[in-house]
């Protein structure tokens, strides 16, 4: 059973390492590519889409766990993985009605599949095994930012201009590694439980198949209102309110370097011919800052409270240094030029080592939160962990999708001004919030 358990967790990786580089090089590329299409007739926006993505995101989160329970996890993982594969397709014959319905769906879709990756991960897991397996899973899925990057790198760099025959084999080659990742899912294993009631599982086989999927819809409904009911008292606590500042600016510097710093560099023209193909550059950078403050930060840092108040300050004073680079080393109009190039000048000429220095910051940073706001949810909430990290999903992708959508109307310098202002506040609250857990301690001691 341990090797079928092995089996499934492998294969788990393997389908999100290839769904998620055609879907993770697409996020990086989509603004670039959508402002050079060579058709009069469309009219979207690489940046409304990802707001329409996280929008949706945040509130189907609310019925996933409903439908990965009627459903069962591998059915709802493959589904998912089709509505990846319909928003990779739309761009190989892009139209502005596909483009916005498939955000939509991918939506949808982005809830249902991470929400069945959880469940999946935790039935073929056990207390021995479960630190080794999301190990396994998350290292496969960080490679997600390697292939498609580097793809874009070799096909890009040098062109000035992204032609339709360059942009349809690029989405060719992400639909097929989106599909392969889906069928993937087709492997999977199904692994017994070993410790479930005999008389229980002889009355499932006895009912009919409408009648258990009635049963199973029916408790899932009931486990969705208790977990809602939670999640309306958690957001109330003076600790989610002190840590919303920080959930929230996460949100934000997702959506930018996920998105919108890939832009920027591919138009920013004092970078030259260079420019298109060093967007896959800074992807690949990104991932090997998340893979490093990951990696330190999450394994090593994680049980230590003193360590976590210092991790946070260094995720602050990293992003903060990023973005004052970015501010003298990247054009004021990069994220919001009509054209593929930006018109304005820095105030330092462009370096491209400054610009990858800048895109490892980020991804560092990003970890430096993200690793330390689990751990803080996990310890001052580790009864009611599920509806806490549901919470912080929630206001993440909700600031996600807003940044998204004000990232093609803003310039560059009131982008990184509101990032500032909010990590700095989000920083000290994090910050309160420790203090108020030590001073709990210490009267609990007392």
């Amino acid at each position: 059973m341990g090797d079928r358990r092995t089996f499934n967790v492998v294969i788990l990786g393997v389908g999100f390492l290839f769904i998620f580089t055609a879907f993770t090089t697409c996020g990086n590329i989509e603004q670039t590519v959508v402002k050079t299409l060579e058709n009069a007739t469309f009219t979207g926006s690489g940046y409304h889409s990802l707001g329409i993505i996280y929008g949706v995101f945040s509130f189907a989160n609310l019925i996933a766990s409903t439908v990965v329970t009627v459903i069962g996890a591998k059915i709802t993982m493959f589904l998912s993985g089709l509505l990846y594969s319909g928003y990779i397709a739309v761009f190989i014959i892009p139209t502005t009605w596909a483009f916005y319905l498939t955000s939509v769906l991918i939506g949808i879709g982005a809830a249902l599949l991470w929400t069945a990756q959880g469940h999946f991960l935790v039935e073929n897991s056990e207390v021995s095994t479960i630190n080794r397996n999301t190990g396994m899973f998350w290292g496969l899925l960080q490679c997600s930012m390697l292939f498609g990057n580097l793809y874009i790198y070799f096909a890009w760099n040098g062109h000035t201009e992204i032609s339709d025959g360059s942009r349809r084999t690029l989405f060719l080659a992400l639909l097929v590694a989106s599909v392969l990742g889906t069928l993937s899912f087709l492997v999977l294993r199904k692994v017994p439980h070993e410790e479930e009631m005999l008389s229980d599982e002889e009355g499932q086989s006895l009912l009919p198949t409408r009648t258990m999927y009635k049963r199973r819809a029916n408790t899932a409904m009931q486990d969705t209102k208790s977990e809602f009911k939670t999640i309306l008292q958690l957001i109330k606590t003076k600790t989610i309110l002190l840590l919303s500042p920080c959930m929230a600016y996460s949100g934000l510097e997702l959506s930018f370097y996920s998105g919108v710093y890939g832009t920027c560099i591919g138009a920013t023209a004092q970078f030259g011919a260079a420019a298109k193909g060093l967007i896959g550059i800074s992807g690949i950078v990104v991932g090997i800052g998340e893979i490093v403050g990951g990696g330190f930060f999450g394994l090593i840092c994680k049980n230590n409270r003193f360590r976590r108040t210092s991790v946070v300050f260094l995720g602050m004073v990293v992003h903060f240094v990023a973005f004052y680079l970015i501010f003298l080393n990247i054009p004021d109009d990069a994220p919001v030029a009509f054209e593929t190039n930006a018109l304005t000048s820095p105030y330092l000429t462009p370096s491209v080592s400054i610009a990858l220095l800048c895109s490892f910051l980020l991804g560092l940073g990003d970890s430096c939160f993200n690793t330390q706001l689990y751990s803080i949810l996990g310890h001052v909430y580790a009864e009611q962990c599920s509806p806490a990290f549901a919470i912080f999903k929630f206001i993440q992708s909700i600031f996600a999708a807003v940044a998204f959508f004000y990232s093609g109307y803003l310039l560059l310098m009131w982008q990184l001004l509101l990032m500032v202002v909010l990590g700095f506040a989000g920083t000290l609250c994090f910050f309160v919030v420790e203090r108020m857990q030590s001073l709990s301690l210490d009267l609990q001691e007392y």
